[in-house]
């Protein structure tokens, strides 16, 4: 085989063979006979589903090592002799790299501009001007006589998509993610069904009415359409809503549904395509056309976290060889995506499942250039297949069959507005019932006007057949149509309009330290919460599952220490280690001293001023990854005890007892407070005659003259209850300095005298019958002393009205 094709072909088969433009793209027949001894053997593009290697290598541009020399000398046959025997043109040979590299430093250059000139990219979005860049390249390659590249759909599917899907999954927000996944599974799966059966009736209905181009079309037909367009691209969103910076409620709403509904997308695509072959369809083929969404789905999924599993415990014996630990990452990433396509499972959801379960584990392995390494390399990867995606979708417009139906593209267009809006207002009417944080309308307007179209709907239009669907050309039409009214329309009016209804931003700032502390505070509190009720939510699940991970999974994919808690310790000795190595290498260490040295040199030399200590700056790099050790290695939830419920809560036999003494601490209490308030009364002040004789008059008894009898006032108390506030009687209260006596010496020094009442004889009335000490000064006194005046405030936490009144 010649040494040119040879060279050519595993990039043919590998990279954009079918993306060139030039005569190769034509595919031409096989070769029917063999070659003859001295031709190099071609592989043609129609075996090769569409690849076009490089045109036949006549005998001048075979290699000169590869020729054989004629009776050992090293003269040719017939070989024109070159003025300079080592120079020459070989295009041939480098054709197929040279051109892919072509078309990536466009890409590359048209990005730059994009963001060179801000006036530009705050009006138009990138994709927009992508689109329209390769629909100038398409047209200047088809005005020199050349047919432009058409975008493959193997090459869109097996090398454009998953750098972006997996750039995707790997940094996804797993908490936002986590917390909305109901709400986006219910626009990915119900949403999305509805959209299909809803837009392929109604075009359905359409084609009937619509004349004689329209009416051969079928249901099937028109189902196969709506679950193609019916979808919204991943691609597309992402290049949108990155760039109007949108909360991340609404970019995770929209962009989690982009992402999940591929599953349903390939069982429809497959689903229609398969009945579109039956002659009848019967109730058993919609059954397990319904089970097989679950199929694909969750057999996503599985091939992911299996692929997940295998690449974190691979990390685990990188220690040694850290150059290839990002390889590891991108190989098991596109292999998980592989096999689920060689099964027609969902690629998309086995792409993120493996980035999702592989992260934690391999970042714990793994050094910190390598994620460096990984995070910058995907990000160039996606970004280079997105801007690629959207310049040939532009390419492709000019160089592709089109077959225009005024009728079959206006109908397309308004019925994916109608189903989008209808769906998003009807699943959120749903969703709002069961939603703690409601979704406002500003909310839906957002989500259904976010819902764009993209190259996943072109590719998959493009694989249709022929022989089955004749009408391939003018659903590539309609759909060319949406994608550019969603593209362009929809995402250059997005931003005005959140601007317009002030829809919350991006917080652009990264969350500190303290916010990720009350962060899961709040979640270990929500978790205790649910532990105490009994009820198994989403805080209870999820701490089910890091007490698994921790227990079982990280000592079997994180390799030695650690796998064990706290991190931040070992992290905190490593980098003093570093830095004490740092300092030796540098003669500094004098500079930096430490506790103990500062003390041995204060002992020795006492007058030193002690040198300030320098604090070394800390890199971004290296200040994001305390903050993620710190944010890992916060209080963990306690051990798991049973859950109760009001239902089953056990009477505490010390309740009634403490009940008890805070009713005596509360009446104790009030009892201080009357005690108080008696003692600190003025003194009455006297009475003119004319109104002691108006008081004697009208209760002669309470204004008897004075007994003789001790001046010091008396408090009786009841023995049978002394916490009553009833039972304490104040007598001889009489101010001192009142009556015409001065206070003795005697009684400033006594004070007041406590005395116990003496117990009622039987048959007597305590109440009308005047006791030893019931004169009338005393019961003046009393009354006196039975309104001490106005009542103090009541102090914080008192209740209004006391208990036992």
């Amino acid at each position: 085989m010649g040494a040119a094709a040879l060279r050519a072909l595993p990039w043919a088969l590998l990279l954009l063979g079918p993306l060139l433009p030039g005569q190769g793209l034509q595919a031409t027949p096989t070769l029917a006979s063999e070659p003859p001894q001295g031709q190099p053997v071609q592989l043609r593009g129609a075996e090769m589903g569409g690849f076009t290697p490089a045109p036949p290598a006549s005998a001048q541009e075979i290699h000169p090592l590869n020729k054989q020399p004629a009776n050992g000398s090293g003269e040719g046959h017939g070989k024109p002799r070159k003025a300079f025997p080592v120079l020459g043109i070989d295009y041939t040979h480098v054709r197929i790299p040279f051109e892919i590299s072509l078309w990536i430093l466009l890409a590359c250059l048209m990005k730059l501009g994009f963001h060179v000139i801000p006036s530009v990219s705050s009006i138009v979005p990138e994709s927009c001007l992508l689109i329209v860049v390769g629909l100038l390249v398409g047209g200047l390659i088809k005005g020199v006589g050349e047919k432009p590249p058409i975008l493959k759909s193997d090459i869109f599917f097996l090398f454009l998509l998953p750098p972006i899907i997996l750039d995707a999954g790997y940094f996804l927000p797993l908490r936002q993610f986590t917390e909305n996944l109901g709400t986006i599974l219910i626009f990915a799966v119900v949403g999305t069904l509805w959209n299909a059966f809803f837009l392929g009736g109604l075009m359905y209905a359409v084609c009937q009415l619509g004349g004689p181009g329209l009416n051969d079309i079928g249901l099937l037909a028109n189902l196969l359409f709506g679950s193609i367009i019916s979808a919204v691209d991943p691609v597309a969103v992402l290049a949108v809503f990155e760039e109007i910076h949108i909360n991340e409620l609404l970019h995770i709403l929209v962009f989690g549904e982009s992402l999940l509904n591929d599953a349903v997308t390939v069982v429809l695509y497959h689903l229609f395509e398969e009945f579109a072959n039956f002659e009848q369809v019967t109730i058993i083929d919609i059954i397990l056309g319904f089970l097989s969404f679950f199929v694909v789905s969750l057999g996503g999924v599985f091939v992911g976290v299996i692929y997940g599993v295998i690449a974190a415990f691979t990390s685990r014996f990188t220690s040694h060889i850290r150059v290839i630990e990002p390889l590891f990452v991108f190989l098991y990433s596109y292999m998980a995506y592989l096999s689920a396509e060689l099964f027609h499972l969902s690629g998309i959801m086995a792409l993120i499942a493996s980035g999702v379960v592989m992260r934690p584990y391999v970042e714990a392995n793994i050094s910190h250039k390598s994620h460096t390494t990984i995070k910058y390399f995907l990000k160039m990867w996606s970004s280079v297949s997105e801007t690629l995606i959207f310049i040939f979708l532009g390419v492709s417009t000019v160089a592709g069959h089109h077959y225009w139906n005024w009728t079959f593209v206006i109908s397309t267009l308004l019925f994916c507005l109608i189903a989008r809006v209808l769906g998003v207002l009807v699943l959120t009417w749903f969703i709002n019932k069961f939603r703690i944080v409601k979704l406002t309308p500003k909310d839906q307007f957002i989500i259904a006007y976010g819902g764009l179209r993209g190259a996943i709907a072109f590719s998959l239009c493009y694989l249709l057949d022929y022989k089955h669907f004749g009408m391939r050309d003018m659903f590539l039409t309609a759909i060319i149509t949406v994608i550019f009214f969603t593209v362009f329309v929809q995402g250059m009016t997005i931003r005005p309009l959140v601007d317009l209804l002030a829809v919350k931003k991006k917080q652009e700032t990264k969350r500190s330290i303290n916010e990720e502390i009350h962060t899961q505070f709040l979640d270990h509190l929500l978790t205790g919460i649910e532990d105490i009720c009994g009820h198994y939510g989403h805080h209870h699940w999820k701490d089910k599952l890091n007490r698994f991970n921790k227990k079982y999974v990280k000592k079997c994919l994180i390799a030695g220490e650690r796998s064990k808690e706290p991190q931040l310790i070992a992290f905190y000795h490593k980098m003093e280690m570093k830095q004490a190595i740092e300092l030796v290498e540098s003669g500094g260490i004098g500079k930096i001293p430490s506790a103990v040295s500062t003390v041995s040199i204060q002992n020795i030399n006492p007058k030193t001023l002690p040198v300030e200590r320098i604090l070394p700056a800390l890199s971004k790099d290296k200040e994001e990854e305390i903050r993620k050790i710190l944010r890992n290695n916060l209080q963990k939830t306690r051990q798991r005890l049973r859950s109760y419920n009001r239902h089953t809560l056990v009477a505490d036999p010390y309740e009634e007892a403490w009940n008890q003494m805070l009713l005596r601490r509360q009446k104790a209490r009030q009892l201080e407070q009357k005690m108080n308030n008696y003692l600190t009364v003025p003194a009455h002040k006297l009475d003119s005659p004319t109104m002691s004789r108006a008081r004697i008059g009208s209760d002669p008894l309470a204004y008897e003259p004075k007994a003789d009898s001790e001046n010091l006032p008396i408090i009786t108390i009841d023995p049978a209850s002394p916490q009553s506030p009833e039972s304490v009687d104040l007598m001889n209260e009489e101010p001192k300095g009142c009556g015409g006596l001065p206070p003795s010496p005697e009684e400033d020094e006594e004070g007041l005298v406590m005395r116990v009442k003496e117990p009622s004889s039987p048959g007597t009335d305590d109440v009308f019958t005047p006791g030893t000490g019931d004169s009338p000064s005393n019961q003046r006194m009393l009354r006196c002393l039975s309104d001490p005046g106005p009542r103090p405030e009541p102090e914080e936490g008192e209740p209004f009205i006391p208990k036992g009144q």
